[in-house]
């Protein structure tokens, strides 16, 4: 199946993403089921009602933008989940000041995990409780650390 990149789909939705209130913060496509997943969320938090009201609001206007060429698709728009990966500068400022957890490819002064305080992304570069600075090109994953 022929599709449209994920930026122009992004760009294209950007506007329907600040009237219903939310961020994008991620799409993909799974060629397998032919679908379309837009990962939406909100400061405060996303519900049903808000995860519907988007789809709703992009149906339509994504179907005429035609992104498979006139192929069937299936569109999703969820929440990323707490766990999600930080991928963009904006991910990392959102979550400054909140407990955070990375996953290293290699070790770091002996150590592949690290949790700590999120207190800054300067320079591509992660700094926990202010003084561990991890560059973001050596992180597997960084992402909400899930207490429970």
């Amino acid at each position: 199946m022929k599709v449209k990149p994920i930026a122009e789909i992004v760009a294209f939705l950007q506007p329907f993403a600040e009237e219903t209130g939310v961020f994008i913060v991620d799409a993909e496509w799974d060629m397998r089921t032919r679908s379309l997943t837009v990962y939406i969320d909100k400061e405060g938090g996303l519900d049903l009602i808000t995860c519907e009201k988007f789809h709703r609001a992009v149906d339509g206007p994504l179907d005429e933008l035609d992104p498979t060429f006139g192929a069937p698709y299936t569109l999703n728009c969820s929440s990323p989940g707490l766990d999600r990966p930080f991928k963009k500068q904006e991910d990392f400022m959102r979550h400054i000041g909140e407990k955070v957890e990375v996953h290293l490819y290699a070790p770091i002064g002996g150590k592949k995990y690290y949790e700590g305080v999120l207190t800054a992304f300067e320079d591509n570069t992660v700094v926990l409780n202010g003084e561990l600075r991890i560059p973001f090109e050596k992180c597997a994953k960084v992402c909400l650390l899930i207490e429970v």
